[in-house]
C-alpha cells in the first residue's frame, strides 16, 4: 500500500507544503517543531482542509482539489495517534479500547498481545503511566480496522525507557500488521530506527 501525498495550505503568514510518494512500512515526517508536520497528517487524515493538492492511499482518491473529492474523516478508515493519548476518562481500559471497533473486525487478541497491555483492561485511564496510556492509545487506532495508522510524535513526553518500549510496540505494528504507518516527529534516532522512509521538511 502505498502514500501518494501533495498538498498545501496557508496557516498564518507562513504556507505548508509536502509532497511524497512512498510504499509500505513506516513514513517519517521528519524536521524541527513548528515546521508544520501536524497540520500534513491533519490534511491526510480530513481534519484539516487543503488548499491544493492530493492525497492517493492505495491508489485510492481521498482528497484532490482539481477533482473536488473530498472523503470525510469518517470514511477514510484511517487511524490517527495524537500527541496526547485522549482516552475516555469515564471508560476502562478495555471500553477504550472496543470504541470504534467495527463488527467482525480487529484481532482484539493478537492487538493486546503485542503491545503488552492484558493486564490494564480493568483500570482507568487516570491510573496509567504515559507509556501505558500511549500503548492503549494505539491499541484504540488498531481495532478501528484502518487502513493505515497515523501517529503524531508519539513519543513525546515519555522518558527515554518508556521511548524504548513504544519504539519496540511500533515496529512490531510495522513489521506484524502490514499497516502502513505515517508518522511525525522531530527526533532523528526516532526517525532513523522506526522509518522505512523518510520524508524531510
Amino acid at each position: 500500500m502505498s502514500f501518494d501525498v501533495s498538498l498545501s495550505v496557508r496557516r498564518g503568514e507562513s504556507r505548508i507544503a509536502a509532497s511524497f510518494v512512498t510504499g509500505p512500512g513506516a513514513t517519517v515526517l521528519f524536521g524541527p517543531s513548528g515546521i508544520g508536520k501536524t497540520s500534513i497528517l491533519q490534511m491526510v487524515a480530513g481534519l484539516l482542509k487543503p488548499e491544493a493538492g492530493h492525497v492517493w492511499i492505495a491508489g485510492e482518491t481521498l482528497f484532490d482539489a482539481a477533482t473536488q473529492v473530498d472523503v470525510p474523516p469518517e470514511r477514510r478508515r484511517i487511524g490517527y495517534v495524537f500527541q496526547e493519548a485522549r482516552l475516555f476518562p469515564h471508560r476502562r481500559v478495555a471500553a477504550n479500547l472496543r470504541y470504534g471497533m467495527r463488527p467482525g473486525a480487529g484481532d482484539w487478541d493478537g492487538v493486546i498481545a503485542m503491545l503488552g497491555i492484558g493486564h490494564l483492561l480493568d483500570r482507568w485511564p487516570r491510573t496509567l503511566s504515559g507509556g501505558e496510556a500511549r500503548r492503549v492509545a494505539i491499541g484504540r487506532a488498531l481495532l478501528s480496522d484502518p487502513r493505515v495508522l497515523l501517529l503524531d510524535e508519539p513519543l513525546s513526553s515519555l522518558d527515554r525507557a518508556r521511548r524504548g518500549d513504544i519504539l519496540d510496540a511500533l515496529m512490531s505494528v510495522r513489521d506484524r500488521t502490514g499497516i502502513p504507518i505515517l508518522m511525525v516527529t522531530h527526533d532523528p534516532d526516532e526517525a532513523e530506527r522506526i522509518a522505512t522512509a523518510i520524508v524531510r521538511l
